[in-house]
């Protein structure tokens, strides 16, 4: 008779790291490498990039020439404030991109009366992008106050790893209806890259090329150039010319109308589009979207600590993350990229994928988009790739960024009822109501708040339309009026504490401190 397994045969122990990275946060690939790994980061934050101009800026009046200056302004201000995160904010491995959170206070000023009836469409386009930056403008006062006055830092002491799993893991399983909805807009390319990308990252990942994981490494490239090329195949051989306008919109490679509009060479500068105009209404709906932003860079931070082998930020370092990405959303509106920005959940996902967690290869893409938002032609060329390319690797990279939240699970002690219900429901509400408030603008062609302040109801929509905002507010709720006190060791409090203050772990100063030697006048706390 078999003996009995030992206990540490059958369960796991909880580690701060993530194992099994080639590169974690501080240590680089040779430069060969990290260059073609930072040009891989910069394909993959095309997608938003170009996805929301295309969606916005036609509403705004604006015509092909608009939507290339557009991606072009959006894409540079993204390479700034990677920089700058990577440099002086949390300083982890993330991109800072476009966010669709603002998507309802800008959608409402693009609806304005006072801008709707200018009859001329460029200047209404005009007109519509000074709106936008000056709520940006007002609105990133919020992140900024709440990141360099240490008030975030003093409200993450509410945080524990029960508490924060639902809000992490949501930044992924949040969004659902940006993966396979969108890359079943285009079967035919969407589930091949699909299919592609999982057989070349996961199942072909050992095969080496002179001693180097190039299918890992590089999947998404490799799997990106085939379905392109396919794509384009199809394009060229007429497969779509007699499928419907929507199709054609998704599929064909010479829809997106940008390499020909783009200039050779354009420098995107601040106030480009004119002087931007402030009003109060607007400014108040954008804030709700600069904190949901707020809310969802806070998960993304964590899960990227995973991903880069790093340990959670402390509350301080995160309360400077969030000041510099407040800086990010004012260099948004000073600009006018139509939009504010978040950290790219995307980006996050690959940092898993290919085992590389290095700093540096995320500040050679965020080189990589500053160069070519100024060579037009060349950077509207990549721009071009079909969207549901991009929306079939997302069905990967999101789903692994979900389940990073959800390894902060070993942290705490899931047989507990009371954690299981924390968790629980603040997962199924932080899908459910967001769900209910899309389903219900659909519908309704408005929001569930529908009063006679316009401002009033952007703040209510654009925050319930966010999972990891409403899995926030419930599960940090919950976990600290819900039997709080005799729950600390449940709730994972003795690991996580050593974690909150700098120099609580002595790691951290090895993923935190600045560059630079500006911890002199910067010192943590």
């Amino acid at each position: 008779m078999a003996a009995p397994p030992k206990p540490e045969e059958i369960s796991h122990p909880p580690m701060d790291q993530l194992q099994g990275l080639e590169y974690c946060i501080d240590s680089n690939p040779s430069w060969g490498e990290a260059i073609a790994l930072g040009f891989q980061h910069y394909i993959l934050a095309l997608g938003t990039a170009v996805m929301i101009p295309s969606f916005l800026v036609p509403l705004m009046g604006g015509n092909d020439g608009d939507k290339v200056r557009v991606v072009q302004t959006l894409l540079f201000v993204e390479g700034i404030n990677t920089l700058l995160q990577t440099l002086f904010g949390t300083r982890l491995p993330t991109v800072i991109g476009g966010s669709w959170a603002f998507a309802v206070p800008i959608i409402s000023i693009i609806h304005d009366s006072s801008l709707t009836r200018i009859t001329d469409p460029h200047e209404r386009f005009l007109s519509t992008m000074r709106a936008i930056q000056g709520a940006l403008i007002v609105a990133s006062s919020v992140q900024i106050i709440l990141g360099y006055s240490q008030l975030w830092a003093i409200c993450s002491r509410f945080f524990s790893p029960v508490g924060m799993v639902p809000v992490i893991a949501l930044a992924g399983f949040g969004l659902f209806d940006r993966g396979f909805p969108e890359a079943g807009q285009c079967v035919e390319i969407g589930v091949p890259m699909f299919i592609l990308f999982v057989i070349f990252s996961q199942y072909l990942k050992n095969f080496q090329f002179r001693q180097w994981p190039v299918m890992e490494r590089f999947a998404l490239i490799i799997t990106i150039t085939v379905i392109w090329a396919y794509a384009h195949l199809l394009t060229a051989s007429g497969a779509y010319r007699h499928r419907p306008e929507a199709t054609q919109k998704h599929c064909r490679t010479d829809r997106a109308n940008l390499i020909s509009a783009a200039p050779w060479i354009k420098i995107p500068y601040p106030l480009q589009w004119g002087a931007p105009t402030f009003d109060a209404g607007h400014a108040f709906g954008m804030m709700a979207a600069v904190l949901v932003s707020l809310i969802e860079s806070t998960g993304a931070y964590k899960a990227a600590s995973r991903l880069a082998s790093a340990t959670p930020p402390p509350a301080h370092v995160l309360s400077r993350g969030i000041g510099w990405q407040g800086i990010g959303i004012l260099f948004s509106g000073l600009f006018g990229t139509a939009t504010g920005s978040t950290v790219s959940i995307e980006n996050v996902g690959l940092l898993g994928s290919t085992r590389v967690g290095s700093r540096r290869v995320i500040q050679i893409s965020a080189g990589f988009m500053i160069f070519f938002s100024m060579l037009g032609k060349f950077g509207a060329l990549f721009a071009s790739i079909p969207f549901p390319i991009f929306a079939a690797v997302y069905c990967v990279l999101f789903g692994l960024v979900a389940s990073v939240g959800l390894s902060f699970l070993q942290f705490t002690n899931m047989n507990s009822m009371r954690n299981l219900f924390i968790a629980g429901v603040s997962l199924f509400l932080g899908l459910s109501i967001p769900e209910y408030f899309r389903e219900y603008t659909t519908a309704a062609f408005h929001g569930p708040s529908h009063t006679k302040a316009g401002w009033f109801n952007d703040f209510l929509n654009t925050i319930f339309l966010s999972s990891p905002t409403v899995a926030m507010m419930v599960a940090v709720f919950l976990d600290n009026t819900l039997d709080y006190k005799d729950s600390a060791k449940d709730r994972g409090m003795p690991w996580w504490v050593k974690f909150r203050t700098f120099k609580g772990d002595s790691r951290n100063e090895e993923f935190y401190t600045l560059p630079f030697n500006l911890n002199r006048f910067f010192p943590p706390s």
